[in-house]
């Protein structure tokens, strides 16, 4: 974790420790909660959701019931969330991509803040470059190389819309525009679509950890700045000769806009004690999830930011769904 970070969950720990108990917290909550995740079971926002709704129930003493509604890059379950009534039963653990890029790509009953309170951002998720072992490229320059040859046709899943725009980022970047994209309902799917050796290569938000280390899939690239703790020997795309692609993700909870303020801010409080426990940050830091935490507000701002960003790279790009 950052020191800007680690700082900043400290300081709201503290914060949160020393307020007072708000009287309504003998009633809230006095049934199971639902947390909604718009993917598939074993995706980068689904590994998030298992650990926080766990810890989450215990801290509430309440179950909170972890429901997968994946479908149209992450609107159908974003969508149920923004309809659901706004009493603290119905939260959503979303992604940037479902959450603001999925609105400017495709029709969508929700806008990315108006829709949603947001309660915290949980970590921020990397990217990783991965191929089937039977590829014959251990280096990104030798995927590009290898397409370009059309000794065989190759193609890339994608799970969701901002695995589909990275993709066709990089093919435009590569001159590679042959490579098939695929699409997946979830970027779990498109991870186990590379290990069944249905595809050949994908953008993975850091979920096949542990098929990488069992020689599953085999990691070229990175797309940070910088390399990740959790694969220090793979390079980053800029040192294998790729500028402008260091892309991230994050996880956040959300509950339905109109939500009562003090629900929001208990589970802002608990969500920060969570994110500050040792085990939860060796648990993230495994698979390369920076915790982040903090306010509702400042998870609101960087909702906004990624909006606004989202909508620069799509017109820039001219980018078109599906294409």
């Amino acid at each position: 974790m950052k020191p800007n970070s680690r700082r900043r969950l400290m300081l709201c720990a503290a914060v949160l420790g020393a307020m007072p108990a708000l009287a309504w917290s003998d009633t809230y909550p006095s049934k199971p909660i639902r947390m909604v995740v718009p993917f598939a079971p074993g995706g980068a926002t689904d590994v998030v959701a298992r650990l926080i709704s766990q810890k989450l129930g215990e801290a509430l003493k309440q179950s909170v019931v972890v429901e997968n509604r994946p479908g149209a890059n992450g609107i159908i379950g974003t969508d149920m969330v923004a309809r659901a009534a706004p009493d603290g039963y119905t939260l959503l653990l979303n992604t940037a991509g479902a959450q603001t890029l999925s609105p400017v790509l495709y029709k969508a009953g929700y806008e990315p803040l108006k829709s949603f309170a947001p309660i915290s951002q949980i970590s921020n998720i990397g990217f990783v470059m991965v191929v089937h072992p039977s590829v014959p490229a251990k280096t990104v320059q030798e995927f590009v190389a290898l397409a370009k040859s059309k000794t065989r046709p190759l193609s890339l899943s994608a799970g969701s819309s901002m695995i589909e725009l990275i993709g066709a980022s990089f093919k435009a970047a590569a001159g590679t525009p042959d490579v098939v994209s695929v699409s997946y309902r979830g970027t779990g799917p498109q991870m186990q679509a590379v290990v069944a050796g249905e595809v050949d290569m994908t953008i993975d938000p850091f979920n096949g950890m542990a098929m990488i280390k069992a020689g599953k899939l085999r990691p070229l690239a990175v797309l940070a700045s910088k390399r990740s703790p959790a694969l220090p020997d793979v390079p980053t795309m800029h040192e294998a000769g790729f500028d402008g692609m260091a892309f991230n993700s994050r996880a956040g909870l959300l509950a339905p806009a109109g939500t009562p303020r003090e629900i929001v801010t208990r589970l802002n409080q608990e969500v920060n004690r969570i994110l500050a426990q040792p085990e939860v940050r060796q648990r993230l830091a495994a698979i390369d999830y920076e915790v982040v935490g903090g306010t509702p507000e400042q998870f609101g701002a960087t909702i906004a930011e990624d909006a606004a960003r989202w909508v620069k790279i799509v017109k820039d790009t001219n980018y078109k769904a599906g294409s």
